[in-house]
């Protein structure tokens, strides 16, 4: 059986990766923690799941990490994730994001493991600001980011590719576009609003639904479909190369959240936030995922309607 590694396993996609992966039963899964409140999702995995509790930002805990273990491939998902809150808060996703990143796989380096598969997990926000003709969005288009959290994830992108090219290291990078589903925190678009809808339909607040931008348009993917993407890539993606992953279809988030309220009986009004705004906001993000699609044959199977609904039963039940 295999040695996988996955930082953040707690994490929303952490959490999902591992699932998939276990129900392949082929590898054995250590798994990254940083707080004991996550250690819950895995209670009934204890036997299949090695989980270890270590900070990241420290080189010496990375090291002892990758000595105890020596895992065969390794998902990096931990970071810092919320667009949003950067704005607020960069120095934390520029540590987070580039610090975690770099000691890791320097110490993959100084360990001699360059055969360790690592896939680094970048993200479709550093494409930024991208104009209509660019539509969709392939691996070849400019670097614009537009906000701190962008930028950390270009640096790690980047360290992925340098460490590729300088020390020979196994290395795929992937840009995956938003991603939604059950498990994930109210940072976000979506799980704002069905926890909002949830709070509502409990009477825990008045029927009125708080938001900020509904006109942008989005690619968004199940995170269920997402991972399946993610463990594809691990086994057939080129080393040193990167790829996009997304759905290939665009949703405006004003029809998303139509089709959230479809979904309850409450009589909501919607209120816009002016907090909720960001400085600047894309009009649309289609992903083109040719390259890696061609290389996989995936394909998003979850609909629209299924995660949305997946979402707010989530809600349901923890508010």
């Amino acid at each position: 059986m295999k040695k996988v590694l996955i930082t953040g396993i707690t994490g929303f996609v952490g959490e999902h990766l591992a699932k998939h992966l276990l129900t392949q039963n082929t590898t054995e899964i250590i798994g990254t923690y940083r707080s004991d409140a996550g250690l819950t999702k895995f209670a009934d995995h204890q036997d299949a799941v090695t989980l270890e509790k270590v900070d990241l930002l420290n080189r010496e805990h990375v090291s002892q990490l990758i000595a105890k273990h020596k895992p065969q491939q390794i998902y990096h998902l931990a970071g810092s994730s919320a667009t949003g809150t950067s704005f607020h808060s960069p120095d934390q996703s520029l540590t987070n994001n580039i610090l975690s990143s770099l000691f890791l796989l320097d110490v993959l380096k100084e360990q001699e493991l360059q055969g360790t598969r690592v896939m680094v997990v970048s993200s479709a926000d550093i494409y930024g600001l991208v104009a209509e003709k660019d539509l969709p969005i392939d691996e070849q288009t400019e670097l614009r980011p537009l906000n701190p959290y962008a930028v950390s994830k270009i640096a790690q992108d980047y360290l992925g590719l340098q460490y590729h090219l300088a020390y020979g290291m196994d290395i795929v990078r992937v840009r995956p576009f938003n991603h939604i589903g059950p498990g994930q925190n109210d940072n976000f678009v979506l799980p704002s609003f069905a926890k909002q809808i949830v709070e509502i339909e409990k009477k825990q607040k008045d029927p009125v639904l708080s938001v900020g931008s509904l006109e942008a348009k989005r690619d968004f993917t199940d995170v269920r479909d997402m991972v399946r993407a993610y463990s594809l890539l691990m086994e057939k993606g080129e080393t040193g190369e990167v790829y996009n992953i997304g759905s290939g279809e665009s949703y405006q988030i004003k029809e998303l959240l139509d089709m959230l309220l479809a979904l309850t009986d409450q009589h909501i009004t919607i209120q816009q936030d002016p907090t909720k705004l960001r400085p600047v906001e894309v009009p649309e993000f289609i992903c083109d995922a040719r390259k890696s699609n061609t290389l996989t044959d995936w394909k998003p199977e979850i609909s629209m309607q299924q995660t949305l609904q997946d979402i707010l039963d989530y809600w349901r039940n923890i508010v």
